[in-house]
């Protein structure tokens, strides 16, 4: 039994050190996104973020490579849960018309648990650090591929090929992303109006839909 004792001591302090390595991982990206509240990325610098954080920027490079590295991550952070949310929203193919409700209210809560990270996405989709331009654009082709597999249940695209439905789940996304990307930049007091207005042109689209005639 007392062999045993170093064996533990050792893996309780591994344990400590991953945990204080996560937790000023962590304190870098959320200082990141506190600058990013005000500033475009390429705008920002390393020694900025790690003053945010309280941190020395040696110690920054053992937890990102560089500044792409930690954009990236707050890419990845800024989907993850997104997905699986969205995912949920349209899951009764009989509800058409309450998925259009339920997605919006979906992508409506998400900003408000999530700002700073939508606020980052909205403005970074277009922003002038190539490398995260295109790590969001293949967050949202991946969300356009999933939600096409997703459509092919719905009534209304019956006997829809998949470039059809492709296209119609890239409509959607860019929907949605708009309406995302109001909602962080407006006053929240205009957030109902904003809303409803994501909701209609959905509607909209899905009259489209009905009078669409997929190729044969």
């Amino acid at each position: 039994m007392p062999a045993s004792r170093p064996r533990t001591r050792t893996h309780t302090r591994a344990r400590s050190r991953d945990e204080h390595k996560e937790l000023t991982r962590q304190a870098l990206l959320r200082a990141a996104l506190r600058l990013l509240s005000r500033n475009s990325f390429d705008s920002i610098s390393l020694r900025e973020v790690t003053r945010e954080a309280g941190i020395t920027p040696t110690a920054f490079y053992r937890h990102f490579e560089d500044m792409e590295e930690l954009g990236l991550v707050l890419v990845e952070d800024s989907f993850g849960s997104l997905r699986g949310m969205l995912r949920e929203a349209r899951s009764d193919p009989a509800m058409a018309d309450d998925a259009i409700r339920r997605s919006v209210q979906t992508v409506v809560n998400h900003v408000n648990d999530h700002e700073a990270h939508m606020r980052f996405i909205a403005r970074e989709r277009h922003g002038g650090v190539r490398r995260i331009r295109r790590a969001i654009e293949r967050e949202l082709e991946l969300f356009a591929n999933e939600l096409a597999l997703d459509l092919s249940a719905f009534p209304i695209v019956h006997g829809w090929d998949s470039d059809d439905r492709r296209m119609l789940a890239e409509l959607i996304v860019e929907v949605m992303v708009a309406a995302a990307a109001d909602l962080v930049d407006s006053d929240p007091a205009t957030h109902p109006t904003r809303v409803k207005r994501a909701e209609r042109q959905l509607r909209l689209v899905t009259l489209g839909t009905l009078a669409w005639r997929p190729k044969r």
